[in-house]
């Protein structure tokens, strides 16, 4: 298994080479979502965005994206884990996460200064209380460059898994999420910069516990807003992988396929 770690690792690294790259939070398909990354473990995701035509809207070329970047956790749910010990056991189920990400493949506009920064807090279901949901909020691709790449998307979020008896409906999430409106703007540059966050997911365990289905939508028709459905399949606890469709709201944009690699270390 150690061995098939690295030989991902050296596949991720190598992908690098080829377009755009960036790294987002713990997500559902699209969206942040309210998991975080188990404690010491190093996150690496690669995603891969192929859109269904080579040219889209006034005949502009579109681009294989590329997905790249490490996610580290800071804090777990566990307060014996946490530097802090005692300190923060008032506070224990708190977790959070960070990572820095890298983008490139957008053009020279955008490609000089590439560097972004993402952090996320939230409490797993049933922290404090039963029936809890599980609840995040954080802030995603804020830029180093004003007004070019600080997008800076503000969100929280809220999960709870659904049963009635002993079936499993699945988990429903709902949020909401506010971006830079200098930045985030519909098909004809109007301001379009908040709208909802809403998504349904659910293990398929008749089938395997490996197998995971998704459908995930994050609104306004900007550049993030889309409709995402998808599956993925973890090979390992640490290994998975997801397929996905990507329709995005503003229409002059090209549909997309999602492939996803996930490792943990």
């Amino acid at each position: 298994m150690k061995k098939l770690k690295v030989t991902l690792m050296v596949l991720l690294i190598s992908i690098l080479s080829t377009g755009f790259l960036y790294a987002t939070p713990s997500t559902l398909i699209w969206a942040p979502s309210t998991d975080i990354q188990p404690y010491k473990k190093i996150h690496v995701g690669y995603d891969l965005y192929a859109p269904t035509r080579s040219k889209g809207f006034n005949d502009q070329h579109n681009y294989v994206l590329q997905v790249w970047g490490p996610t580290f956790s800071l804090l777990s749910d566990k307060p014996e884990d946490n530097l802090l010990g005692k300190v923060w056991s008032p506070l224990g189920k708190i977790m959070a996460e960070t990572g820095v990400d890298y983008k490139k493949g957008l053009g020279s506009f955008y490609d000089s200064t590439p560097w972004y920064f993402h952090f996320k807090f939230g409490v797993p279901e049933g922290a404090y209380f039963n029936h809890m949901p599980a609840i995040a909020v954080g802030c995603y691709d804020m830029g180093t460059r004003a007004n070019r790449t600080n997008n800076n998307l503000w969100y929280g979020r809220i999960a709870e898994t659904l049963n009635i008896g002993k079936v499993n409906l699945g988990r429903v999430s709902g949020g909401y999420f506010v971006g830079n409106g200098k930045l985030l703007r519909d098909k004809v540059g109007s301001r379009d910069n908040a709208g909802p966050l809403i998504a349904w997911e659910r293990t398929m365990s008749e089938i395997s516990d490996k197998l995971w289905l998704c459908v995930d939508y994050q609104g306004t028709q900007s550049s993030y807003g889309a409709l995402n459905a998808g599956f993925a399949w973890s090979f390992t606890k640490d290994i998975s992988a997801l397929l996905a469709y990507d329709i995005y709201n503003n229409r002059n944009l090209t549909k997309t396929v999602t492939f996803q690699l996930d490792v943990n270390f």
